[in-house]
């Protein structure tokens, strides 16, 4: 089923089963792994690599995407960067966000120009992402375990924030 629907597309890499499988007309894409980039039809110059990585992108352009479900509901939005598991997971139509982490940006949905690095732990929690607790806000970058609601510290869907925080989630700088 790799490539299995394309038509005139020219410089497409499929490796796994299912990936490429809608795609038409999209050229210059890299899809590795079961279910990468599998809803794509004419979007071009994405990479997916990992299990579903990119899989409901249809028109998305200029994206990256490593670990297992990372960017994989996003469907049009383009120039977006995820790296680890479930990284920017929910994002559909958000453009030029970067995660970097396991988790990292893993609720955002619709935010743009967002840039999230780290992962962390809160005891008794288990482990989550810098940001994964963003939905929809624009222009913030978060370093560290700060996952976007914790210490009296709520930024969900608040736009233009910067915070520093250690691998536990708290805040040092904002």
């Amino acid at each position: 089923g790799a490539l299995g629907a394309n038509t005139t597309a020219v410089h497409n890499t499929a490796i796994g089963f299912g990936t490429l499988a809608a795609n038409t007309t999209g050229g210059n894409n890299t899809a590795v792994g079961k279910g990468a980039l599998d809803a794509n039809t004419t979007a071009t110059s994405n990479t997916a690599m990992g299990i579903d990585a990119l899989g409901a992108n249809t028109t998305g352009l200029n994206n990256v995407a490593v670990g297992n479900d990372a960017l994989d509901a996003n469907t049009t939005g383009s120039n977006s960067t995820a790296i680890g598991l479930q990284a920017l997971t929910s994002q559909t139509t958000g453009t030029f966000n970067t995660a970097v982490g396991m988790f990292a940006g893993k609720n955002l949905t619709t935010g743009q120009y967002n840039t999230f690095i780290g992962t962390g732990t809160i005891a008794g929690t288990g482990n989550f992402g810098a940001g994964d607790l963003m939905t929809t806000g624009s222009k913030n970058t978060f370093l560290g375990g700060y996952n976007g609601n914790q210490n009296s510290l709520d930024l969900r869907t608040s736009s233009n924030h910067i915070v520093l925080s250690d691998g536990d989630g708290n805040p040092r700088q904002v």
